[in-house]
């Protein structure tokens, strides 16, 4: 039984994390928002479990995507966390519950249109915009700053006012329904592919590199979130920091609202549910957050989200259609997917001609035949997903689709393994999409980020047989006149190319690891198996068990990778690798402290200061060997205490003896 949940876990797992980079890295979405949510919560509830099965890499530690390639990656000052979501009104009151049991009195919720678009975060100094940068993956992310510029409802310089000197404020970037369809409608006589939605519309134009090129999309953006040194003693609610942020100059929307309780936050739900048709833009729910900041300081965060707040999402539309064929794509492991190609239908404002059916058993679940009607609905009005067949429609002897026993792409024999939902394709060294999908995941930019070689340059790279395998790329050099012949490449972009991949020879073996493209082996399991282990070679010598006994590691990844470096054609490449200079070695970094005064005793910081913002004492805490943790127990050693401290952290704290000290007695710990 436990291996079968641990399975089902890690099956879950690289699902939803294969969603989540083709949502934020390629602007596309194969699943609706409601059952990646649905999917996310079983994930969770399998992991509270049985924490001992759960990946280090899971998407339930996750705030947001990941970053691409051609921007300059920005560290965020304060990290953009995602929201809880719900989908019904009893866990929006059991939210409420738990808000007004935590704080112990009356509490202001500001709700607010939940925007399908791109979330942004904005630096002004001294009034001047300084720097835009997307999400990413919550802790970093895209500096987009001059595509940002072209966005000409964000001022680039304020009006004299009462701004802070220095503060970020957060929004989403969007593209309103008429351009959308405008664009869409140009690009099909252009003969070019369209977007599925306005959102995919947005996110890609804001990531194109040219930015002439996104000042001639109409893009729009609202503001809603400000962030600031000590806003607490500007403002006392959002609501005030947003009637401020209006003031200043900059576009927030007009339809929020400040709630007295959960029930008018449910009227406010039940209004837009239906009123949210006669909008120019997309909406996918509603975002609902505690008024008054000392409150939301009360009461925190988790790992990925605040605890004071949530977003309600609206149900999915339903349309019904012809399913017409379906169809079979290979991707870089050699995982198929079948995707349905429907007969057009208008569902949520757009035309849907495809859904995904993620694999076999969704096909056998579904009970699909050919020619079937279906219904197709999308959740989050984003992907469409077909939910059922109507059986009443079903023509007389319709076939039962079946799922191929051959690679569509190179006519292999297909391989399903013990306790995977997925088919693949086992010819890595012949199937096109594997060959080319492997070399572009080696270059991307949390991998090797080879600088001027990109996806593009990678098809023509290999369609022109100048690279099959990782090692190709670094004896690119030896093919000079081969590449100067292909088009599009002058002897800049050769340069550029060539000075790329002998920049990646000096990345660390944990980033070498992860772009080797093992399967299950993601960025933070690459990264404790090479500080584990030390050198690959300690790796290959691992039995399955030795791997296993790290931490966080599971049964399907160690037997994943020594499975993978016990393949000679892999040993092989590795050690080609190994010659041409690639790091497979760590090189341990020592660990300097500021001081040590604070070793070995654990913090919680609760409430407003006045010498040094939260995040200021965090790292003064850490810096002097302090280690911080989230929550009152008997873990803790010291609660630091500001004004506004909430009733229940200090009742919980004197319950437990925990010494509760001031931001002075916490400067006099580190320099007594």
């Amino acid at each position: 039984m436990s291996l079968e949940i641990q399975a089902k876990i890690e099956a879950l797992t690289k699902e939803l994390n294969e969603y989540n980079y083709q949502y934020y890295v390629l602007a596309e979405s194969l699943i609706s928002d409601f059952d990646f949510d649905q999917k996310l919560k079983e994930l969770e509830a399998l992991e509270t479990q049985f924490p001992a099965y759960r990946d280090p890499n899971s998407p339930t530690l996750k705030v947001g995507g990941s970053i691409s390639q051609g921007f300059q990656t920005v560290k965020h000052r304060w990290p953009m966390m995602s929201l809880g979501n719900t989908y019904n009104e009893q866990e929006l009151k059991d939210f409420d519950h738990r808000v007004q049991k935590a704080i112990g009195q009356p509490v202001q919720y500001v709700v607010e249109l939940k925007f399908d678009g791109l979330s942004i975060s904005i630096q002004y100094l001294d009034g001047k915009l300084q720097q835009a940068v997307t999400r990413g993956d919550g802790i970093q992310g895209d500096d987009v700053t001059n595509n940002v510029k072209t966005i000409r409802s964000i001022p680039h310089q304020l009006k004299k006012g009462n701004y802070p000197d220095n503060f970020e404020i957060r929004g989403e970037i969007f593209m309103h329904k008429p351009a959308f369809l405008r664009l869409n409608n140009e690009r099909l006589e252009n003969a070019e592919q369209t977007y599925a939605n306005p959102r995919n519309f947005a996110s890609g134009t804001i990531k194109l590199q040219d930015s002439s090129e996104v000042a001639k999309r109409p893009l729009d953006c609202f503001l809603y979130f400000l962030y600031a040194e000590q806003r607490n003693k500007l403002f006392e609610t959002h609501w005030q920091s947003i009637e401020a942020v209006k003031s200043w100059g900059f576009p927030v929307c007009e339809h929020s609202k400040v709630c007295q309780s959960i029930d008018e936050v449910v009227d406010f739900i039940h209004h837009w549910d239906t009123a949210r048709h006669k909008l120019s833009y997309e909406i996918d729910g509603i975002v609902i957050k505690v008024n008054d900041f000392s409150q939301q300081e009360e009461l925190g965060f988790t790992a990925k989200s605040p605890r004071w707040a949530i977003s309600y999402k609206f149900k999915a539309e339903q349309a019904e259609t012809q399913l017409k064929s379906i169809s079979y794509q290979v991707g870089r492991t050699g995982a198929v997917t079948p995707v349905a190609n429907l007969a057009p239908v208008l569902l949520a404002g757009t035309t849907v001609k495809r859904a995904s059916l993620h694999n076999a058993n969704e096909i056998a679940r579904l009970d699909l035949h050919v020619g079937d009607f279906v219904f197709v609905e999308k959740g989050g009005e984003i992907i469409p997903k077909i939910i059922a067949a109507n059986n009443l429609k079903r023509l007389a002897n319709a076939a039962a689709f079946e799922y191929p026993t051959q690679c569509p792409e190179c006519g292999h024999t297909l391989v399903r393994e013990e306790g995977e939902a997925a088919h693949y394709c086992p010819n890595e060294t012949g199937c096109k999409p594997q060959i080319v999908g492997k070399l572009q995941h080696f270059i991307g930019r949390k991998m090797m980020d080879i600088q001027g070689l990109g996806d593009e340059t990678i098809e023509a790279l290999y369609k022109n047989n100048l690279v099959s395998k990782i090692s190709d790329l670094y004896y690119l050099n030896e093919r000079l006149e081969a590449l100067g012949n292909l088009e599009r490449f002058g002897q800049k972009s050769i340069d550029n190319i060539l000075n790329g991949i002998e920049q990646s020879k000096e990345k660390p073996f944990e980033k070498v690891l992860f772009s080797l493209g093992i399967r299950h082996i993601g960025e933070t399991v690459a990264k404790k198996l090479a500080q584990h282990f030390k050198t690959i070679d300690a790796i290959k010598s691992a039995s399955a068990a030795d791997i296993l006994a790290v931490q966080d590691i599971g049964i399907r990844i160690a037997e994943s990778v020594h499975a993978y470096l016990h393949v000679p054609a892999h040993w092989e490449e590795i050690e080609k690798l190994k010659n041409v200079g690639l790091q497979f070695e760590i090189v341990e970094k020592e660990q300097v402290l500021e001081g040590e005064n604070l070793l070995g005793k654990t913090f919680l910081i609760s409430g407003v200061f006045t010498a040094y913002s939260r995040e200021e004492l965090t790292q003064l805490i850490e810096s002097h060997g302090g280690k911080m943790i989230s929550s009152i127990s008997s873990k803790l050693n010291f609660l630091v205490a500001g004004d506004k401290m909430g009733p229940s952290k200090l009742a919980k704290a004197e319950k437990l003896q925990v010494p509760i000290i001031s931001e002075q007695e916490l400067l006099m710990m580190i320099n007594p």
